[in-house]
């Protein structure tokens, strides 16, 4: 290695005005020393703090300049030692320090929480809403923030909560609807993954969140909202008022190695392939299968032809899979040769252990994945492997954003200076992309016209004014302005409230009998069911006779293990997967659409109340205590609260305690909990409790 040769050519482009080219060779040269054991000279070290980077720096080589910038950038970040930012960290610190509102595209491996804590911990504001897309990312978010601020800010993550006098709010756009009446004012609103919002990158999600930032925008004092490789944002409502800083600034490398067309769509040679990587690599890979069937294929090929590991970590989180969930479950049989498995669909508790895992040394080596590592949670790798194309939906391929996304999990900032980038199948042709953000169809029913004229086409204002008119006709003018501006409705899409309302007008009748829903008879139940699972058609992931039998067994959760539920499913041919998907479902669109029909049956057409809260209640928790359904998203599975319930532990049917109540009593209950399973000998038991208790306490 000439280092100073390398030095020299990092230095040209600094003064040819090239700082990204500059900064890429010069992290390449770090990675070279890394690799050597070499120390920086004063020359590296003054072009790191050149080129902004200054968490890099070398202090015992340093000149005293390079050392009074690394010392001048350090802040508090609400850790025990304060962490010194790079440059563009610093800047838009600054920026949120002094008021200001920005959306922010930087790279995956810039560092973001970073700036989130340091205002807090800076500025002290008393109400935060982080709102994060998914379940999983709210857990990652939570355990970082209590860990800092959890003496000083109540942590709230589901929708039952009440407010303290300081609180940081992490939900998902769905949760953040709920909440909204119960707040006056926020002194920030950030939006982690804020591209979600345009409907032309995430059709699905989009709705929700636009919603949750028009409610929660107006009552806070200031925004910021996050996303990568957003190169322009266009002119809209939802960012108006808001500067837009693109942040091109790496602080990793990402080296790819091109194969798709030497492999030329051969999927045995592609499999060759990936084989021989994952033999000839050391650190972590994460390999992005993109599809359900790509996952079988990839954990198939690993099953068969990759070595099994000897962690006996692994060891023990195999076999408390084969207990609590199915011997013969694929991921039963992966950890076994030390990979998992990572989809949208699978219980967060499992998902957040193998991501904890996939952190450990003699954990997971490799994780098989659906777009959701790169949605779900902040993670990366040395490796990053992209073996399809696809994008998960249907036959679509992934966009450039997308592609861009999955390959920015390679490197990480003081960890991995380089992130090696294995390509197996085509990658899309690099685009710019411009981030659009508009009113979508889905919730003109809820939009005033007179308050996005200005952001609407005219057949938009013409959809608006004919829905409008149908409602009016049905439940009168007062009606409908409490559909449009209400927040106890919490379905987004305007086409579901219109069926529901127009169902409860023209066939009254044919809901009466609602309360029986909260008959102990589960065959009471069918009727209602079905009438309700065909007021959103197509969305269920099943037929209706099998999501009905299903919620019927369901209903056991409590009392039955997972493995025993499976067992009465045989005949309906639901295995562990159709299991986590369907369950998932259910938890998330049924209780919204029964509390919308109660809610618009009351309101509305002046029927009478059919309290069936004990019903959706049940159902919103998965037929589990909520207390030990919200557990799972901190990380301890139902089958632990289980065993804690029945050995006499802690009361998990007390319906007076809730989520913050429970934790407390935990963790004052800490070493008698943990005595106990140690005595029943499962270290894998204690492993997952461990975790768990890691999550829920504070400095």
């Amino acid at each position: 290695m000439d280092a100073f040769e390398q030095c020299h050519v990092v230095n040209d482009l600094m003064e040819g005005g090239n700082e990204s080219a500059a900064r890429d060779e010069l992290i390449k040269l770090l990675h070279e020393f890394k690799v050597s054991g070499t120390s920086y000279s004063p020359i590296v070290n003054h072009l790191i703090r050149r080129a902004g980077l200054y968490p890099y720096l070398e202090l015992n080589s340093s000149s005293w300049q390079d050392r009074l910038v690394h010392e001048a950038f350090k802040v508090d970040v609400g850790g025990s030692e304060k962490i010194t930012l790079h440059r563009e960290q610093s800047f838009l610190l600054h920026k949120l320090l002094d008021g200001e509102s920005i959306a922010v595209s930087a790279p995956t491996s810039f560092g973001k929480s970073f700036v989130i804590d340091s205002f807090i911990s800076v500025r002290r504001p008393k109400n935060i809403a982080i709102i994060v897309p998914t379940i999983a990312l709210t857990d990652e978010t939570r355990r970082r923030l209590q860990l800092k601020f959890g003496s000083k800010y109540k942590i709230i993550t589901t929708a039952d909560q009440t407010l303290a006098d300081n609180n940081i709010l992490i939900f998902p756009p769905e949760r953040a609807i709920q909440y909204a009446e119960k707040l006056e004012s926020l002194d920030i609103l950030i939006i982690d993954e804020f591209y979600k919002a345009s409907h032309a990158l995430d059709k699905e999600r989009s709705p929700a969140l636009l919603k949750a930032i028009l409610r929660l925008s107006k009552l806070s004092k200031q925004r910021y909202f996050l996303a990568p490789n957003i190169s322009s944002i266009k002119d809209n409502v939802f960012t108006k008022g808001m500067e837009f800083c693109n942040l091109d600034f790496n602080t990793v490398f990402l080296k790819k190695y091109d194969l798709h067309e030497e492999i030329g769509g051969d999927e045995v040679r592609k499999s060759e392939v990936l084989l021989k990587i994952l033999s000839e690599t050391t650190g972590k890979t994460l390999i992005y299968a993109g599809t359900y069937s790509n996952i079988d294929r990839v954990t198939t090929l690993l099953i068969a032809d990759a070595a099994r590991s000897t962690s006996p970590l692994l060891e023990d989180f195999s076999y408390w899979l084969a207990k609590n969930y199915d011997p013969n479950w694929p991921l039963t049989q992966l950890v076994k040769r030390g990979a998992g498995i990572h989809n949208g669909q699978l219980h967060r508790s499992l998902s957040q252990l193998q991501i904890r895992l996939f952190e450990e040394v003699d954990g997971l080596q490799r994780i098989v994945s659906t777009s959701s590592i790169i949605e779900g949670v902040n993670t990366s790798a040395q490796n990053v492997v992209l073996w399809s194309n696809r994008s998960g939906k249907g036959t679509a391929k992934i966009t450039d954003f997308s592609y861009k996304n999955i390959i920015g999990r390679g490197g990480r900032m003081l960890r991995h200076f380089v992130g090696n980038i294995y390509i197996l199948d085509k990658p899309p042709v690099e685009v710019a992309t411009e981030l659009k953000l508009s009113v979508p169809d889905e919730l003109l029913g809820g939009t005033n016209e007179e308050d996005f004229r200005d952001d609407l086409t005219a057949d938009q204002i013409a959809k608006i004014v004919a829905y409008k008119e149908e409602l009016v006709e049905l439940v009168g003018d007062d009606g409908y302005k409490f559909i449009r501006d209400s927040n106890s409705i919490q379905t987004t899409h305007s086409g579901v409230i219109k069926d529901i309302v127009t169902d409860l007008h023209n066939n009254p009748n044919s809901w009466n009998g609602l309360k029986y829903l909260n008959s102990e008879r589960t065959g009471d139940w069918d009727r209602l069911l079905y009438k309700i699972l065909r007021l959103q058609p197509g969305v269920w992931g099943a037929s209706y006779t099998s999501v009905v039998e299903f919620i019927k067994i369901l209903s056991g959760n409590w009392r039955y293990s997972i493995p025993e539920l499976l067992a009465q499913m045989e005949s309906l041919d639901i295995g562990v997967d159709d299991f986590f998907k369907l369950e998932r479902t259910v938890t998330f669109r049924l209780p919204g659409l029964l509390g919308d029909i109660c809610v618009l049956q009351e309101k509305l057409l002046g029927a009478p109340a059919n309290d069936i809260s004990p019903f959706i209640a049940k159902v919103s928790s998965a037929f589990l205590p909520k207390v030990v359904y919200q557990l799972e998203e901190y990380g301890l599975p139902r089958s632990i609260s289980k065993i804690i319930h029945r050995s006499g532990l802690h009361d998990f049917e007390d319906e007076q305690s809730d989520i913050h109540a429970a934790i407390n009593k935990l963790l004052q209950k800490k070493d008698k909990i943990l005595d106990y399973f140690n005595s029943q000998g499962d270290r894998f038991e204690l492993y997952i409790l461990n975790y768990f208790y890691e999550g829920i306490t504070h400095r």
